[in-house]
C-alpha cells in the first residue's frame, strides 16, 4: 500500500518537468543495474551511474553518530576529489553499517571494482549501500553485480538504478526538470531517490543521486545542495528514525556548456534544484512504509523559523496524531497536545488550527485556543481524505515552516516487525 502523492507546489519560473525523466536525463550520464543475490527476491540490487566526463560533486549525509562505511568513504572522497567524480556505485540488501574494519574494506573494494569497470580511478567513485544494518557485506558477491551493471550502462538506465536501490519502497522515485536560464541557455536537472522507512531529519533517511549538465564548481555546488536539502529532504518524516546511511549526492558534469555566473542564474538554478529535491522528498513520504494518507503540517505565527519547525516536527512525529491520521479520525486535540511538548514557548490562548484543503476557504477547528464548531460529516470526510493539509498558527510572530508526514498503519508495524528476518 502507498499513499496518493500530495499536490505539488508550483514550479519556479523557467522550470519545466520532463515526463519519465530521471537521473540520466541530463546530458552525459549513463546508468546500469544488475542482480548479485543480496536481495532474497533475486531482483536487481546493484546500481551504477557514470558521468562521461569528470563532474563536480557535492554530498549531504546523515547526522547520526553511527554511520555506515560508505558514508565515511564518500566524505573522505569528496574532501579530496570533489572536482573530478566519475561514478556512483550502490547496493541494496545490505547497509554495510556497524560492520567494523571489514565493512570499510568492503566499501573500498566496491569503489575500486566500480572504477575498474568504468575506466576511472577509485578516488573518482562514490559509494552507496542500503539494507539491513550489522550484516557483513560480501564484496566479491557485489563485484559480480558491478561487472554486470557496467555491461548494461546506457542513457536509458535511470529507471533500472532507481529500482535496484529499492528496499521496502513500493515504487521508484524519479524526476527531472529542464531550466531556462536568465540571459539564455538551458540546463537539465534529474535525480532518483529511495526511501520508505527510517525517514526523519537530519537528513530524512534515504539515498538520492541528483545530476545536472550545468557547469558548477564543487564549493558552490555544495552550498546549493545543502540549502536545497534543508528545505526538502529535511522537511519530511515517516517514523522519526534516522539511518546510518543517509546520503544525497549531486553531480554536475558541465556537458550543457552553461555556467551559472550571474546571481540571477544562480538563483534560478537554486530554485530548480530545490523543486527537484522537493518532488523526490514528496514521493518518499507518500511511499512511507504502510502509508495510506499524507499530511502537510504548516506552523506559522512563530517568533523564529526554527520554532515553527520544531512545533511542526513534534506534530509530524507524534504516534497519537499519526495513528489518528491512519484512521481518518479528526482528533485535533492530539495536534495541539503535540505542539505543546515541542519545547517552544507560545500562548495556548492564541492558537488557531485550520484544515485547509482549500487555501482560500479553510475550515477552522480552533480559534483563540478554543474549539470552533464544525459540521461533523464534513470534518470526518476531510480527515479521511488521502491528503490532509493542516495549518497551526501560534499567534506569536511571522515565521513559518512546513513539514510533510504520513500515517502510522498496521502495515508499518508488520513491515518492521520482521525486517531483519
Amino acid at each position: 500500500m502507498a499513499a496518493h502523492p500530495p499536490p505539488r507546489p508550483a514550479l519556479p519560473a523557467g522550470a519545466e518537468p520532463l515526463p519519465a525523466g530521471g537521473v540520466t536525463t541530463p546530458a552525459g550520464f549513463q546508468a546500469g543495474a544488475a542482480a548479485c543475490g543480496l536481495k532474497a527476491s533475486g531482483a536487481p540490487d546493484v546500481a551504477l551511474l557514470l558521468s562521461e566526463v569528470d563532474a563536480a560533486a557535492a554530498g549531504v549525509f546523515t547526522r547520526n553518530l553511527v554511520i555506515a562505511a560508505p558514508v565515511r568513504l564518500d566524505r573522505a572522497t569528496l574532501a579530496s576529489d570533489a572536482h573530478r567524480i566519475r561514478a556512483v556505485v550502490g547496493n541494496a540488501g545490505n547497509a554495510n553499517a556497524c560492520t567494523g574494519e571489514a565493512g570499510w574494506r568492503a566499501a573500498r573494494t566496491m569503489q575500486a571494482d566500480a572504477a575498474a569497470a568504468t575506466g576511472c580511478l577509485p578516488e573518482q567513485v562514490l559509494v552507496l549501500s542500503t539494507g539491513v544494518i550489522g550484516a557483513p557485506l560480501d564484496a566479491a558477491q557485489v563485484a559480480r553485480g558491478i561487472a554486470a551493471a557496467a555491461a548494461s550502462l546506457s542513457r536509458d538506465g535511470g529507471p533500472a538504478v532507481a529500482r535496484a536501490l529499492m528496499t521496502t519502497d513500493t515504487r521508484p522515485k524519479e524526476a527531472a526538470f529542464r531550466l531556462a536560464l536568465p540571459g539564455g541557455g538551458e540546463v537539465v536537472l534529474g535525480g532518483m531517490a529511495k526511501g520508505a522507512g527510517m525517514i526523519h531529519p537530519d537528513m530524512a533517511t534515504l539515498l538520492s543521486v541528483l545530476t545536472t549538465d550545468a557547469e558548477v564548481p564543487p564549493a558552490q555546488l555544495q552550498t546549493l545542495l545543502a540549502a536545497a536539502v534543508d528545505q526538502t529532504f529535511n522537511r519530511v518524516t515517516v517514523d522519526g528514525d534516522t539511518s546510518t546511511n543517509d546520503t544525497v549526492l549531486l553531480l554536475a558534469n558541465g556537458r550543457s556548456g552553461q555556467q551559472l555566473g550571474t546571481s540571477a542564474r544562480v538563483a534560478a538554478f537554486a530554485a530548480a534544484l530545490q523543486a527537484l529535491c522537493l518532488e523526490l522528498a514528496l514521493q518518499i513520504v507518500s511511499d512511507g512504509e504502510g502509508a495510506g494518507r499524507v499530511a502537510r503540517i504548516t506552523v506559522r505565527g512563530a517568533r523564529r523559523e526554527a520554532d515553527a519547525l520544531e512545533v511542526a516536527r513534534a506534530i509530524a512525529t507524534s504516534p497519537l496524531f499519526k495513528t489518528a491520521l491512519a484512521g481518518g479520525d479528526p482528533n485535533w486535540g492530539r495536534i495541539l497536545a503535540a505542539a505543546g511538548r515541542a519545547g517552544v514557548a507560545f500562548a495556548p490562548e492564541r492558537l488557531r488550527l485550520d484544515l485547509a484543503p482549500d487555501a482560500a476557504a479553510p475550515l477552522t477547528l480552533v480559534e483563540h485556543g478554543e474549539p470552533v464548531r464544525a459540521e461533523n460529516a464534513r470534518l470526518a470526510a476531510l480527515f479521511a481524505a488521502p491528503f490532509v493539509p493542516l495549518i497551526l498558527d501560534l499567534g506569536d510572530g511571522t515565521a513559518t515552516a512546513t513539514v510533510w508526514t504520513c500515517d502510522f498503519t498496521h502495515d508499518y508495524v508488520r513491515i518492521n516487525a520482521d525486517y531483519g528476518t
